[in-house]
């Protein structure tokens, strides 16, 4: 019973776990993604024109979804006398109206009148750092290298419309969306002039392939495109490290768990050793000893195997309940926060080809575990066992 239950809680252990981390892997990528597209397209020189040909080229890119041409540039906010760093990012409104890394994350204000009029939408930190809402103007300092060769800022008032939480720190602490057409003016650039273009694909997965053809379809020197997995690269490998590791520490819990199996059932051959010797006195062949032991300690495997993926996918699919349970326990609350957001809101992405592993390794260290002591019971001698009958 006991050896039953180990091996479910570790099979259980495993699916749970693997889940949560793709769940979570899932949503991270899912918010830089989103934020900055699955290609970006960029001027080793720093600003490049968007022309209307070459946005037309690109959307005629088979895969290509949407093609968002954005101007960023770093700027001070100030607001009720302070004044904060952050990144200005120049869209058109129907690009913002359609990220919906921003549209399902507004928390304060509305998006409605965005490029209606000098109104910016800003992460939720940020907004409250600079203690605004929505209606409240703030002031945008930026700067341009004059032709004398001098620097002179510039100064233009915004009405704060909106704010969003994405549970980014680099995002929600810094990040303003203003209409582009109004930053390329203050800034006193072109109709066409950006500092990047991101393309979203229909499969983020494609996104090097897609890549790779723009590259060759284009043959520009003066473009470099970038995929979103070539941008990541150290993060993304982390990740999938971090879940091998994961995967092979929480196997030693079925791998301990087999031990228990050998350990039983070999005491049990201890135990039963006048029964075999009197079964094998009677005629039973060692191979039908063999089977008898492996049978029974390979059902007590498999029965815990499929106790436990069964038990772990229950958790999966519940994962919002006990999401709150441990939120209760814990004595936490999301509130917004994103310190404590992992307990009360666990993303968990269950994958076919994962509880198949999981479930696959844990019959194999079964069918090993139950394969010892069944041998074990063909080395017992029938005169050594029935000297104690």
């Amino acid at each position: 019973m006991f050896s039953l239950v180990g091996v479910a809680l570790g099979v259980a252990t495993l699916i749970v776990v693997l889940s949560v981390m793709g769940g979570f892997r899932q949503q991270l990528l899912g918010r830089i993604i989103g934020m900055n597209g699955h290609i970006v397209i960029t001027a080793p020189g720093g600003m490049l024109q968007a022309t209307a040909e070459l946005l037309t080229t690109l959307r005629e890119v088979p895969g290509v979804r949407a093609v968002r041409p954005a101007l960023e540039r770093q700027a001070l906010v100030m607001a009720n006398s302070l004044t904060r760093g952050a990144m200005l990012r120049g869209v058109r409104t129907d690009d913002l109206l359609t990220r919906e890394i921003v549209t399902r994350n507004i928390v304060h204000g509305e998006l409605g009148a965005f490029g209606t009029k000098p109104g910016v939408v800003m992460g939720e930190r940020l907004r409250q750092t600079l203690n605004v809402s929505a209606g409240d103007k703030v002031t945008l300092v930026t700067h341009r290298l004059n032709e004398n060769g001098t620097i002179a800022p510039r100064y233009a008032d915004y009405e704060v419309l909106a704010s969003f939480m994405t549970r980014r720190h680099e995002f929600d602490g810094a990040l303003i969306f203003v209409p582009i057409d109004l930053l390329q003016e203050d800034l006193e650039y072109g109709h066409n002039t950006v500092s990047s273009i991101d393309l979203e694909l229909a499969d983020p997965s494609a996104a090097p392939r897609v890549a790779a053809e723009l590259r060759r379809s284009l043959g520009r020197d003066d473009l470099k495109v970038s995929d979103w997995l070539g941008l990541n690269a150290r993060f993304v490998g982390a990740l999938q490290v971090e879940r091998v590791m994961m995967f092979i520490i929480l196997t030693l819990i079925v791998v301990v768990a087999a031990m228990n199996v050998v350990a039983s059932f070999t005491m049990l051959v201890r135990v039963k050793r006048g029964s075999i010797a009197i079964l094998r006195t009677m005629g039973a062949t060692p191979r039908t000893i063999v089977r008898a032991f492996f049978l029974a300690a390979a059902a007590v495997g498999l029965a815990g195997t499929a106790v436990g993926a069964a038990l772990g996918l229950l958790i999966c699919a519940n994962m919002p309940s006990v999401g709150r349970l441990l939120s209760a326990i814990t004595g936490t609350s999301g509130g917004g926060s994103a310190e404590v957001d992992f307990i009360t809101s666990m993303p968990v992405r269950v994958q076919a080809i994962e509880v198949v592993t999981v479930v696959g390794v844990a019959i194999l260290l079964s069918l090993a575990a139950a394969a010892y002591p069944a041998w074990r019971s063909t080395r017992i001698d029938p005169v050594e066992g029935l000297r104690y009958e």
